[in-house]
């Protein structure tokens, strides 16, 4: 298989005369792709004006109130339960022996693999240039209360998922919205298996665009970036980069979950490390203008002066990339964490209360913070990711180099999560079978050759609508199988608080 998959990549090699006569690959690429992705764009993107000037996505109104309602729904779990999260994380109660296949750490590396990535590097500074720094609180505000929603998502994860024949486990939206409904009432089968369907098709489509097209994109933007800019050998060449890392991905996905949780429990620490580090150092040496610059956010939050159409538009900013950055409401994490050691559902929603915690309150705010006291987010003319390079360089020359190795690494673990997802989106659809897996992994790999050639622009675009209308189905489905939840919740705290539940190891 190994080989087959390497002649699949070494493909397009064999035609290098070829399209170095050709030229303008690039470019040939996007004019290809774009009459394909902007109708799905406008269409997910459906907004109403609500003031001059004001458009509100109506996603981000599904996904905001989904979010408060479930906070207030589950008694603020999102705080409650964070301290039993930890203690589940380090492995105070796992049972080897548990139906699964990886450990509660390496579940939620997976699943930040596929979180912490160019949304915390490029997104943020995205957010702060439409937005102003006020976007930052929302984005901090956004990522608490999606605490709330990762652990419904994910404890139905756990509920629901199927053991194959293989030892193997399928979980996610696809098996609670089909397998949840139904078990809730004979009424609602058929509903559910429509909503399954619809999941896994948008699963499909967002593993591709944001997890997937969007790494590449801005991965190939900050090589050509420390490599000499646009007079680089590398720039327009974002194809050939393409294969590079494509034969890289496939080198992991070929092994599968257990494969790719290996590899993310290692990158996901080492990564995250590496880039807090540079932030606090930024942040030590400008620690008197710390207080200014969150002065800064705050005033931009709440001033009716504020960039974007004043407070709301603030506001929906910071909305919008904090649910591209976490992913809460999404329901893709679900499915990485559907494949825990567990035989209590609600241990891994517990678990998954740390995700959106690390991933946006955490490095999202520092490199908020990076951006906004250098000053560097009223530069004009620089976007994503090369806004956040030049901040951080304003104080460490060297950084480019550093950040360009985090890139890649927040990119490659993000493109392993999500070829997770996607695979088990289309083996929903299609069957669990050898052929469908390989096919899907070809696909994806080709789809990483497509992502380094087009720009940002509408990379970003469809990568936010692909994730986005996720949500619709997922959500449904959340709101109608919580009760669910709140029961296995109830029954969980009840039973650790009388003794019943007790740790495996003692520290």
């Amino acid at each position: 298989m190994t080989f087959r998959l390497a002649a699949l990549l070494a493909l397009p090699i064999t035609l290098w005369p070829a399209l170095v006569r050709a030229g303008e690959i690039d470019r040939a690429i996007e004019e290809w792709v774009r009459p394909v992705f902007e109708p799905i764009i406008t269409t997910v993107f459906y907004s109403v004006q609500v003031a001059e000037g004001i458009r509100l996505p109506l996603i981000v109104v599904w996904l905001l109130v989904a979010a408060v309602v479930l906070t207030f729904y589950f008694r603020f779990v999102n705080l409650r339960g964070f301290a039993q999260g930890f203690r589940l994380i380090r492995g105070d109660y796992s049972n080897p022996r548990d139906t699964g296949e990886v450990s509660h750490f390496q579940a939620l590396a997976t699943a930040l693999s596929g979180t912490v990535g160019l949304g915390n590097i490029a997104g943020v500074a995205v957010a702060i240039t439409i937005g102003g720094p006020g976007a930052t609180f929302w984005m901090i505000v956004a990522g608490l209360l999606g605490m709330s929603t990762k652990f419904c998502e994910c404890t139905l994860g756990v509920k629901y998922r199927r053991e194959n024949p293989d030892g193997s486990v399928s979980g996610g939206p696809m098996y609670y919205l089909s397998r949840g409904l139904a078990e809730r009432s004979p009424r609602l089968a058929t509903l559910g298996k429509v909503l399954a369907a619809v999941f896994a098709v948008c699963c499909i489509g967002g593993s591709l665009g944001g997890g997937n097209m969007f790494q590449a994109n801005q991965t190939f933007q900050q090589m050509v970036n420390v490599s000499g800019g646009a007079g680089s050998w590398l720039a327009g060449k974002g194809w050939l980069f393409g294969l590079f890392m494509a034969f890289l991905v496939g080198l992991v996905i070929i092994g599968g979950i257990k494969s790719i949780a290996r590899v993310t429990s290692k990158l996901v620490p080492f990564m995250a490390a590496l880039y807090l580090a540079a932030s606090l150092y930024i942040l030590a040496v400008h620690w008197q203008d710390i207080p200014a610059a969150f002065a800064l956010i705050l005033k931009g939050a709440f001033a009716p002066e504020a960039a974007y159409g004043g407070i709301i538009g603030v506001l929906i900013v910071g909305f919008q990339r904090a649910a591209f950055s976490n992913e809460a409401g999404i329901g893709s994490a679900a499915i990485a964490h559907s494949a825990v050691r567990t035989k209590e559902p609600v241990t891994e929603g517990l678990v998954a209360l740390w995700e959106p915690f690390i991933d946006t309150v955490v490095i999202c705010t520092m490199t908020a913070l990076v951006i906004v006291i250098t000053g560097l987010y009223q530069q004009q003319g620089v976007e994503g990711v090369a806004l956040t390079s030049q901040a951080y360089a304003s104080v460490l020359s060297w950084f480019p180099y550093v950040l360009a190795l985090a890139v890649f690494l927040f990119a490659y673990s993000t493109m392993l999560a999500w070829s997770y997802y996607g695979e088990k989106a289309a083996c929903y659809l299609l069957g669990e079978t050898k052929q469908v897996q390989l096919g899907y992994r070809f696909l994806f790999l080709l789809f990483i050759v497509i992502g380094s050639a087009i720009k940002l622009g509408i990379v970003l675009d469809f990568s936010d609508a692909m994730i986005f209308v996720m949500a619709l189905p997922n959500i449904l489905g959340l709101y109608l199988l919580a009760p669910v939840v709140k029961r296995e919740l109830d029954s969980y705290f009840s039973r650790l608080k009388s003794g019943e539940i007790r740790p495996t190891r003692v520290r």
